[in-house]
């Protein structure tokens, strides 16, 4: 049993004795820095039910703890909060229990699944920073989900059809001249990116040059010819046209490998893909059977909706008049598809920007009225747009921030912090590079997962890799030094395997040991509220707290050996930390700087 069991058992049991009344919770939290102590009972709100003075019940309960509680040796009553000192053994014996765990903070894998589904690209351009921002939080999520004891299934639909993929077909048709990702030496998602491009450029054209000769702005638009031609590709594409379908695998073809390259170099993977043309004829059965259980309603003109005004939404079309299905229905039947694929699945996390918060709220509601039990426990995992100093993105007139570019950017800038700092004389050229590569792709991450999902990012490359303060960089750095450490102990042929009993702890030495306690809880945590940016700052108040550590209290030097191989053992276990939370952030960590 863990200390916060054993003190609220304990709690309640003074609380029944002394007040005569059942307590159903303790609330606690760490203590303040300001005020002695380790763990804080917060006194507030028992008031609701124990009548009396916050600060009297505090002592009470206090007095009797440390008369009760080997592990409590000392306590003090600030106003309604009542702080524990915590006895040095208790905090030693959990170093030796946890200190040879390779996976500190896991829990063992349970039988239920959930899927994750991130990315989910268009095949008619290039990823970019918003994939970007998409592609870490789904991943992070699905490895944290891992660490606390799910079963995960990482996966994506790509949406590889519809009349936005037939603009870039078409534009290649017209201008390619029958170019190629090898006879460019583009990648194939850049090169289809071109024409998606080309395309609306010709367009606009097309729409300005009608418009100069009197038609009305908004029926140009419609009329456009390279528009209607693009649309009658999607209806030959619908209809099977052996032509237009060779070309569309020809040109999704080149895409798909470009994206396995984007994702090697960011380090994301998936178990399983969905391709939007095998489901976007789905769904369709589970409305006839929606409007069989009066789940769905039919209007006059023949469309199908989902009344929802009950439950504070509006009606929702789920079939159109002339039989076609929309967004919703393809979901739905998406959703049931990956349980029928998938039968332990029971649960999915739906990584899409905010702009849809809408939709998901409407596709959940119609999954638990159709009677999915599985629908209780779908979630969507909303995030804000990412924006760079320079504005807002914008795909057709190719203002976006491509991904591959970024990483590449990221890995300038942190070549040219690195090299000004110039600590890396005995490094090969290649190993250069690979460090290079680590660090700026972890100041990327790192600058995106520490922030809540939910908040908009102002993403700036040159503060994310400063190698100071809430950086991926700093922590990276203090990875490398403990590292260093750990080398030099060996050398010295400190012994920091064996068991430690020290007689005493260090005040830094009992704050580390504290952070140290609270990753399992995180990791808890961050899969309970699908939120890297929990870890991300855990890591970061754990390299605080060890580089205090680091600048006060002797390592090495120290003259007294028992103390030496605990603070070499304590230094190890926080660099074993230090990378499984990274690790969870999909970030990797250097050995050298």
């Amino acid at each position: 049993m863990d200390l916060q069991h054993i003190l609220q058992q304990k709690i309640q049991e003074v609380v029944l004795k002394e007040y005569e009344v059942e307590l159903p919770a303790v609330e606690f939290q760490p203590t303040r820095k300001d005020f002695e102590g380790d763990v804080t009972v917060v006194v507030f709100p028992m008031l609701r039910f124990v009548k009396g003075n916050p600060v009297q019940i505090g002592e009470r309960i206090g007095a009797f703890l440390k008369e009760e509680v080997d592990q409590v040796t000392d306590y003090n009553v600030v106003k309604g909060f009542l702080n524990l000192v915590i006895s040095d053994a208790f905090y030693l014996r959990f170093f030796n229990t946890v200190k040879s765990e390779a996976q500190y903070g896991w829990v063992p894998q349970g039988p239920e699944a959930i899927m994750v589904e991130y990315s989910s690209p268009n095949t008619n351009k290039p990823l970019h920073l918003g994939h970007i921002r998409n592609n870490l939080l789904g991943y992070s999520v699905a490895e944290i989900l891992k660490a606390a004891g799910k079963k995960v299934y990482k996966t994506q639909i790509i949406n590889d059809r519809g009349i936005h993929i037939c603009k870039s077909m078409l534009a290649w048709q017209r201008f390619g001249n029958g170019e190629t990702p090898q006879s460019t030496g583009l990648k194939g998602d850049k090169l289809v990116g071109n024409y998606y491009v080309a395309f609306d450029k010709a367009y606009k054209e097309e729409v300005a040059e009608m418009t100069a000769k009197g038609m009305d702005g908004n029926l140009a638009e419609k009329e456009a010819p390279i528009l209607q031609e693009a649309q009658q590709m999607l209806q030959r594409w619908e209809a099977g046209d052996t032509e237009v379908v060779d070309l569309w695998k020809k040109m999704n073809g080149w895409v798909y490998e470009g994206f396995e390259l984007t994702y090697k170099n960011l380090g994301v993977d998936f178990d399983t893909l969905y391709y939007e043309s095998d489901t976007y004829l789905l769904g369709k059965e589970f409305v006839r059977e929606g409007l069989e259980k009066e789940v769905f309603f039919k209007k006059e003109d023949g469309s199908v909706w989902c009344d929802l005004t009950e439950e504070g939404l509006d009606e929702k079309i789920v079939l159109r008049s002339d039989g076609t299905a929309v967004y919703m229905t393809q979901d739905i039947g998406t959703a049931i598809q990956r349980v029928k694929d998938h039968p332990d699945i029971n649960g999915m996390v739906y990584t899409v920007g905010n702009e849809q918060d809408y939709h998901f709220k409407v596709l959940f509601l119609i999954l638990k009225k159709l009677g999915f039990s599985w629908a209780e426990r779908l979630y969507h995992l909303s995030y804000g747009m990412v924006d760079l100093p320079s504005g807002k993105m914008k795909s057709r007139e190719g203002t976006v921030v491509d991904a591959d570019d970024l990483m590449a950017e990221m890995t300038r800038t942190a070549a040219e912090i690195s090299e000004e700092l110039g600590k890396l004389e005995e490094y090969t050229l290649e190993e250069k590079q690979e460090l290079y590569q680590m660090i700026g792709l972890g100041a990327l991450k790192y600058y995106i997962l520490k922030v809540d999902p939910k908040k908009r990012i102002l993403f700036n490359p040159e503060e994310s890799v400063d190698f100071q303060g809430n950086t991926g960089p700093f922590i990276q750095y203090t990875y490398a030094r403990i590292q260093s450490i750990l080398r030099k102990a060996d050398e010295m042929g400190i012994d920091h395997t064996a068991m430690v009993e020290v007689e005493q702890l260090h005040a830094k030495e009992k704050e580390l040991l504290k952070q140290l306690q609270l990753f399992p809880e995180t990791i808890q945590a961050a899969a309970t509220n699908y939120s890297p940016a929990l870890v991300a700052n855990y890591i970061y108040e754990l390299v605080k707290e060890f580089n205090s550590f680091y600048q006060q209290v002797s390592i090495l030097g120290e003259v007294d050996e028992t103390k030496r191989q605990f603070r070499v053992a304590l230094s190890k276990k926080v660099g074993e930390v230090i990378k499984l939370g990274f690790g969870l952030l999909g970030i990797q960590v250097p050995v050298r700087m």
